[in-house]
């Protein structure tokens, strides 16, 4: 006789249990192989931005009289003298040509003309980055159209010599006083403290007098030269009422290019480069540019290195397009600042950067990798004898060769005028300041929530947070 069925049932049960957990392990390892061997494929949308695709930095640009921006160029070319700092014959701006371009070709000036290119990008519906609304409440950003760099060279330039960091007849501060009156008037700076508001100031000197009143702002700077010097002087005062040393900070601001003041030079267009190293520029400069006099000494005796002395005027400015097109290398040491707009000549030039300047911040970092076309030296090494030819002329033919190539690639994030080539439109400078802009969100509305929650009453100095 058969045993009864119940008998059988505990091992059906095991035999259930363990297929149950085989397909258990085959699933976790077709999950696992998924994971491990599918291929790159793009993130998949949050919700937010399902429901959101448009999601272009979103800019408010605030209400000023046009007499702060489009005005001042009105007024630079109706004046019929030329810029005081050079000489007449070397200003090609005064007399006014017929047909004037929209920003000054001055040299001293153009070199800074972010300010204007950034806000034409805003009257323009194809801008790729942005997205310009009507009501502040809805802005991720606020721009504020004030030309501050021109302000500041009609002042330099047409002012009362010397009288420049006074305030009193001091044009170019009454219109800075200005447009911090109306901008911290409007509810848009009171919802935040101003810190998602955005100033171009690409003079060292632009704003000077009001710093501290935009110190919390996004500030868009060439480079952080002669702030840390106003800090200083700010720090030692006993107050908590100053901004203390964040004025400026990566993490907040955003560093730009300068225009570069020769023509762009294409990949098929390069030729036999018989000179080393070449620099043309002051050999006598303030704080850091120290550095450069020493060099100039090293260097200048050197056969197959070319140091000169000059100003990109129109004879200065042929012979700087000859020789950076002549050499595999164009040296860039620390000015009065750390940067200066030789070094996006070079680029524009295909001639290899060698920046010699320790505390330099560059445009764009974390979007491009200037290792890729441009040599870094310390200040240390460059001050030895013989150290910096010596390296230079070590580096290969094909590592030179590659480093051009590289300049070749990467000369449209630096151009603002993109109109002779709208192919390069999308890659432009101004596209890149936008994205950089955009970067900084996250961390600026974490400082104007962390702002929000303090008490009335709190005594604290007044910082950035960036630190």
């Amino acid at each position: 006789m058969p045993p009864p069925a119940t008998k059988i049932w505990p091992a059906a049960a095991a035999m259930k249990r363990l297929a149950v957990l085989a397909g258990s392990i085959l699933l976790l390892l077709l999950s696992l192989s998924f994971f491990l061997f599918r291929p790159t494929s793009p993130p998949i949308l949050s919700s937010l931005q399902a429901l959101e695709p448009d999601r272009r930095l979103r800019v408010y640009v605030a209400d000023l009289p046009r007499a702060l921006n489009y005005g001042l160029l009105d007024r630079y070319w109706s004046l019929p003298a030329a810029d005081s700092r050079i000489p007449t014959s070397s200003d090609p701006d005064h007399p006014a040509p017929h047909n004037h371009p929209p920003y000054p070709e001055s040299p001293l000036i153009k070199q800074y003309s972010a300010e204007y290119w950034l806000l034409a990008s805003l009257h323009t519906a194809a801008t790729a980055a942005v997205r310009v609304v009507a009501d502040w409440r809805e802005a991720d950003v606020v721009f504020v159209p004030f030309f501050a760099t021109l302000s500041a060279e009609l002042e330099l330039g047409w002012g009362t010599k010397g009288a420049f960091r006074k305030k009193d007849g001091n044009e170019d501060y009454r219109r800075q006083q200005e447009v911090v009156d109306r901008v911290t008037a409007h509810p848009a700076w009171r919802r935040s403290g101003g810190r998602d508001h955005i100033f171009v100031l690409t003079d060292p000197v632009a704003m000077w007098h009001v710093r501290t009143e935009i110190a919390p702002a996004i500030l868009l700077v060439v480079d952080f030269g002669g702030w840390f010097k106003l800090d200083s002087k700010i720090t030692s005062r006993n107050s908590s009422h100053m901004i203390h040393h964040t004025q400026v900070s990566l993490l907040k601001d955003v560093i730009v290019p300068y225009t570069h003041l020769l023509p762009t030079l294409l990949l098929s267009e390069n030729k036999d480069r018989p000179t080393l190293l070449y620099f043309k520029g002051a050999k006598h400069r303030h704080r850091g540019g120290l550095v450069r006099e020493k060099l100039w000494d090293l260097l200048s005796n050197e056969p197959d290195i070319v140091m000169e002395e000059g100003f990109p005027n129109a004879t200065g400015r042929d012979q700087s397009i000859k020789g950076m097109r002549a050499s595999e290398f164009c040296l860039h040491p620390a000015g009065d600042t750390p940067t200066s707009c030789r070094l996006f000549d070079a680029i524009a030039s295909l001639c290899i950067p060698v920046i010699v300047s320790d505390e330099v911040e560059l445009p764009f970092e974390g979007m491009i990798d200037y290792t890729e076309f441009s040599v870094f030296v310390s200040v240390s090494n460059a001050m030895k004898p013989k150290w910096l030819t010596n390296y230079l002329r070590n580096i290969s033919k094909q590592q030179k060769d590659k480093f051009r190539r590289n300049l070749a690639r990467v000369q449209p994030t630096f151009e603002y005028n993109t109109s002779y080539s709208s192919s390069r439109g999308p890659d432009g400078a101004v596209n890149y300041i936008w994205k950089k802009i955009h970067q900084k969100l996250p961390m600026i509305q974490e400082a104007i929530i962390r702002e929000k929650r303090k008490p009335d009453g709190t005594s604290i100095p007044l910082r950035c947070h960036c630190t």
